[in-house]
């Protein structure tokens, strides 16, 4: 049989040959698809106006985001504060939540857009990598973007409720005093309608980015649950190795795009708390509902949002984290144990020393009724059951070794420009945000 050469292609009569590939061609962003899973989502990104994969849609896109988060709060701060209001139409801290509202806003959008412009929806949220992940990680991750929407309305709703019923009675019950143009009553439902779309388009633009960083953090969660089970099977090392190599790339991908994101929001809203602590504790700072209710809410609404980055990132480390545990724990579950196969039953443990066989279900690793103090805490990673070492017996003890010490020093999880976002972290930034608390308070009223 004639070899057949892959890499070019001859033209006729021995001419020039020509590469069949073009090698110099780089790959751009996936392309998404109109009946894909991500439908429903798309449809959604369009109604809220964040959708720019058409220069149509991305016009619409900049424009409403220049309009709800530009020119309204600009408009209502400047123009419909009410300066000379009374002290319940009086709103002396409205600068602090339009600044802290519109930039957590605008570096939400800025980096949605980049996402989606650069990768591509599809490419963004990792379904081109689900083709050859198993049914459960493809079922789990589908679901959970469907409920990711659910999750959304969760936090917006709230929000969106609590400043609708505050600038409705705002605007009703100080008509006469707030400036108008024209008819008083038609003037003030439209610059209440304003007031309450912008804040709805900047609190969904921040909750949206914050959602979809979580579900990409499930997504990992779901293949490290699923890459917990090579360790109940006979798998070689090599297959371990290259799976988790995979992971940790996909964790480095998430790190590299959201970094400067999460670094950002947390200057941001340090910087917003820190502010409005500093001008609501001053001498002479008037506090009540009417004056502070709306600072409130946007402090909550910030603080939520860098919550659930944090959470996320925390807990995708922690699960990363525990791969070295469940490694450790099956290299000494078939290191420490021989094993022998009974006949006509299930495989047993045999003690080395004493040569008394017994089965996993004989070790007693624990209180069996405590089961259900544990609640949602004991999974794949994280359970006090044995691996039986039968499953091992073609993996030498320097290949286990070698892996465990592979685990041990190249732990996995979301980094921000070096720093591993893991519990250790949130403890080391909680004392230095407190610090920094108290240390602003012992300025301000005292405390010592």
């Amino acid at each position: 049989m004639a070899d057949i050469d892959i890499g070019t292609a001859a033209g006729r009569g021995g001419g020039r040959r020509e590469p069949l590939i073009n090698r110099e061609n780089k790959f751009t962003r996936c392309v998404s698809h109109a009946q894909d899973e991500l439908q429903s989502f798309r449809k959604y990104l369009r109604w809220m106006c964040v959708d720019q994969s058409s220069p149509w849609t991305a016009v619409m896109s900049w424009s409403m985001f220049i309009v709800f988060t530009v020119l309204v709060p600009a408009t209502s701060h400047f123009v419909i504060a009410c300066v000379d209001c009374d002290s319940h139409h009086s709103r002396p801290y409205d600068s602090v939540v339009q600044l802290s509202l519109s930039s957590f806003a605008s570096l939400s959008f800025l980096c949605l857009s980049r996402f989606v412009s650069k990768y591509g929806l599809r490419r963004f949220l990792f379904f081109d990598k689900l083709w050859h992940e198993s049914e459960t990680v493809r079922f789990g991750y589908t679901n959970q973007l469907n409920r990711s929407l659910k999750i959304l309305s969760y936090f917006v709703t709230p929000c969106f409720l609590a400043m609708s019923a505050y600038k409705i009675w705002w605007f009703a019950s100080g008509a006469s005093q707030i400036p108008f143009l024209g008819n008083v009553i038609l003037s003030d439902t439209v610059a209440c309608l304003m007031e309450i779309c912008s804040w709805l388009y900047r609190t969904t633009v921040i909750f949206l980015v914050c959602v979809l960083f979580r579900l990409i953090c499930h997504l990992q969660i779901l293949r490290l649950q699923d890459f917990a089970q090579v360790f109940q099977m006979d798998s070689d090392v090599s297959t371990i190795l290259s799976e988790h190599l995979r992971i940790r790339r996909h964790l480095r991908i998430i790190s590299h795009r959201f970094r400067t994101f999460i670094l950002l929001s947390l200057v941001l809203v340090t910087g917003s708390q820190f502010y409005s602590l500093l001008i609501t504790t001053k001498a002479h700072a008037e506090l009540n509902i009417y004056k502070t209710g709306e600072l409130a809410l946007c402090s909550m609404t910030l603080v939520t949002a860098l919550l659930i980055l944090l959470r996320s990132a925390s807990k995708i480390t922690h699960k990363a984290q525990a791969v070295t545990c469940l490694a450790a724990k099956w290299h000494v579950c078939a290191t420490i144990e021989s094993f022998e196969t009974v006949e006509g039953g299930s495989p047993r443990l045999v003690d080395s020393e004493s040569g008394r066989g017994f089965t996993s279900k004989d070790v007693d690793t624990g209180d069996s009724d405590d089961s259900e103090d544990y609640g949602d805490e004991e999974d794949d990673f994280d359970n006090n059951n044995l691996i039986p070492a039968y499953a091992y017996s073609t993996i030498s003890f320097q290949k286990r070794q070698a892996l465990v010490n592979y685990f041990e020093n190249n732990k996995a999880g979301i980094t921000v420009f070096g720093f591993t976002l893991d519990r250790s972290t949130l403890h080391t930034i909680f004392g230095i945000e407190m610090s920094l608390v108290l240390w602003l308070l012992g300025k301000t009223i005292g405390i010592s």
